[in-house]
């Protein structure tokens, strides 16, 4: 016969020991994606307003909000003595069920994703222990229990090893992507180019260029009349540039620097998109799934996106970020969380880019975001002070930078699938541990 499968309330009692003493210093909970159980951060209560309960180590804790999201655990000794609310029950565990079988149980197969069946109530679900104890676990004598549970520790050691080093990885593939960013706009990628090609046109030429044209487009009144710009001082300056490069303000390249449009979202209106912060994601945007929004011939006019336009995240945790308009196959429109950065040149446009990658502008925007909640504005951005190159050099840093990039993607992809091999070989180990098994 194989294992018999019976419910977990033969084998779990919750505990209801009140704490006589509460302390906010004592407090525990459950992490989800069934990263197990630590000590919370000190916050402010309202005393009297919350009921705690003691809890032990070996103790089985999950959250009734969240445990088809992964949250339970097996108290650890570190923790014993801690407290939790009704919100967080714990349950002590009887001798034919080792609590790590239990907490094994609901990982393999991410089986606790299942529990949300059991979930129950209007406004706010929650699992009660009453429909915990009618789930049914596989229940082989505890002898066996502790073989497979030494088998899936190693296992899970091997895997935080594994997952350690990948982190670092991570770590040092970041850096290095900054370190590319950060040659780029010094001048240092294309150091032996400049010594091949001493003739080309100097950068001040190209900024003397883009005067005229906004001149030009000034008097014709296509674009607005800006105040004058403030002078470069020496410190605003971080680094020394080549010969042949300049420094300029971000407004004195640009057309315009502007917050988008406020409009509201419409899935059903799909003629003209509204491009939102949220519809950005690792530097790309899926067309298919932006909404459309209502939008007037004039708002239309001032907001259209046109290949070339760099936008910027102006608030929230992506503050900074900027994303390059290159492939438009539709008509759209930028929403007001944005700010649009529109270059005299579209050639300039990937250098740019690239620029806003790097150290430098992420330390001139610490300075200039403000706010509780980071928020950058748009007059900060026009006056960011940024390094050019010569045209001809600048899409050399470019089409350098894309290489060098491209292999950073790679390594990306190596890191993603070492992640994903973790992963299985856990899930293998467990999916092996749960089988039937013939007694």
């Amino acid at each position: 016969m194989n294992w018999p499968l019976k419910p977990l309330g033969n084998f779990l009692s919750e505990s209801r020991i009140i704490s006589t003493n509460p302390s906010v210093e004592r407090r525990i909970r459950v992490r989800l994606n069934a990263e197990g159980v630590e000590k919370r951060p000190v916050v402010v209560e309202r005393k009297g307003v919350t009921r705690y309960f003691l809890r032990h180590s070996g103790q089985f804790i999950y959250g009734k909000q969240n445990l088809h999201k992964g949250a339970f655990g097996v108290i650890p000794k570190e923790l014993d003595g801690f407290e939790s609310s009704s919100d967080l029950p714990a349950f002590d565990v009887s001798e034919d069920m080792r609590p790590k079988w239990i907490e094994y149980f609901f990982k393999q197969g991410n089986c606790y994703k299942t529990l949300v069946a059991i979930a129950k109530g209007a406004a706010t679900k929650r699992i009660q222990p009453k429909a915990l104890f009618d789930v049914h676990i596989p229940s082989p004598p505890v002898h066996i229990q502790d073989e497979l549970i030494s088998q899936m520790d190693a296992c899970c050691s091997e895997q935080a090893k594994m997952l350690k080093e990948l982190a670092r990885q991570e770590t040092l593939l970041a850096k290095l992507k900054q370190a590319i960013l950060h040659e780029a706009i010094r001048g240092e990628l294309t150091a032996d180019w400049r010594r091949e090609n001493p003739d080309v046109e100097p950068a001040s030429q190209l900024l003397e260029r883009i005067r005229r044209e906004k001149q030009r487009l000034v008097a014709e009144k296509k674009i607005r009349k800006e105040k004058p710009l403030p002078p470069i001082a020496p410190e605003e300056i971080p680094f020394e540039i080549p010969e042949g490069w300049a420094w300029c303000r971000m407004l004195s390249i640009s057309e315009n620097i502007h917050y988008g449009l406020t409009a509201s979202a419409d899935f059903s209106k799909q003629n003209i998109r509204l491009l939102r912060i949220t519809d950005i994601q690792d530097g790309r945007v899926n067309w298919d799934s932006v909404p459309g929004c209502q939008c007037s011939p004039k708002k239309k006019e001032n907001y259209s996106l046109r290949k070339g336009d760099i936008l910027i995240a102006r608030t929230g945790g992506t503050v900074g970020k900027s994303f390059l308009v290159e492939d438009l196959d539709c008509e759209a429109v930028f929403a007001s969380y944005l700010v649009r950065l529109i270059p005299i040149y579209n050639s300039i446009s990937f250098y740019l880019k690239q620029y806003l990658g790097s150290p430098p502008y992420w330390n001139q925007l610490k300075n200039a975001t403000i706010g509780a909640q980071p928020n950058v504005s748009g007059t900060k951005l026009k006056k960011l002070v940024v390094p050019i190159p010569p045209l001809a050099e600048q899409a050399i840093i470019v089409e350098r930078v894309e290489s060098l990039m491209d292999s950073c993607r790679q390594l990306e992809a190596e890191i993603g699938h070492s992640h994903a091999q973790a992963e299985n070989l856990l899930q293998a180990v467990l999916k092996e541990a749960f089988a039937p098994k013939t007694v």
